[in-house]
């Protein structure tokens, strides 16, 4: 039998979601929290198997009880029941470790096998979560680097692509040549990059040089 804990501070959706998961052979709901709070000392007075999470409660949300009752009891398996698919919301409330997420649009069913396929050690997200976070991961992590240069860093980053010598970037520039190695030393860091040549690859792979 998989036993489950229901967060969630609408009565009603309790209510209905309860009696339907009550009703199947394997599934049992033992314990019911209206709050997060309520949740994490729930979920660790009773161990459920299953966690289903709300994430709008009053006086703690979802994400926050979820991370509360994985750093008291790292085992817990949590599977996120919400209407929210904000990037504000999916990536805090993984991150805090759930381990799967479902919107309140799906139908009892699917909720019922998610919970049989999150007891058995899969991860259930809906096919939205999922397009968020392989779109998030087909983005590679460089592409966002270049937002961290300052505005002579990305200028001296275009001379550079221009062929331009550290003293011929000086000369231009108006400023020390001990300044410009500097620059370029914090070019490298902030592209994790280990030369010029790469560096230079990076601006035109990513469209920074005109």
């Amino acid at each position: 039998m998989i036993t489950v804990l229901f967060a969630d501070d609408h009565e009603m959706v309790r209510i209905g979601v309860s009696a339907y998961l009550s009703a199947q052979p394997d599934i049992e709901v033992i314990a019911e929290a209206d709050d997060g709070e309520a949740a994490i000392g729930m979920a660790l007075e009773h161990r459920p198997d299953i966690i289903l999470m709300d994430l709008v409660m009053e006086r703690m949300d979802g994400i926050e009880a979820t991370k509360q009752i994985i750093t008291q009891w790292p085992e817990a398996k949590i599977i996120i029941v919400t209407s929210f698919l904000d990037d504000e919301k999916v990536y805090p409330a993984l991150e805090a470790g759930a381990t799967s997420y479902m919107l309140k649009t799906s139908k009892a069913e699917e909720i019922a096998k998610a919970i049989r396929s999150t007891h058995e050690g899969q991860s259930i997200l809906e096919p939205e979560v999922t397009g968020k976070i392989m779109t998030k991961m087909r983005s590679p992590h460089v592409e966002d680097l270049h937002d961290q240069l300052t505005g002579r860093e990305k200028e001296i980053l275009l001379l550079m692509a221009e062929g331009k010598t550290n003293q011929e970037i000086s000369e231009q520039l108006f400023i020390a040549l001990k300044t410009v190695k500097v620059h370029v030393s914090n070019i490298l860091g902030k592209l994790e990059v280990s030369d010029r040549t790469q560096a230079v690859i990076y601006a035109f792979k990513h469209n920074l040089v005109n």
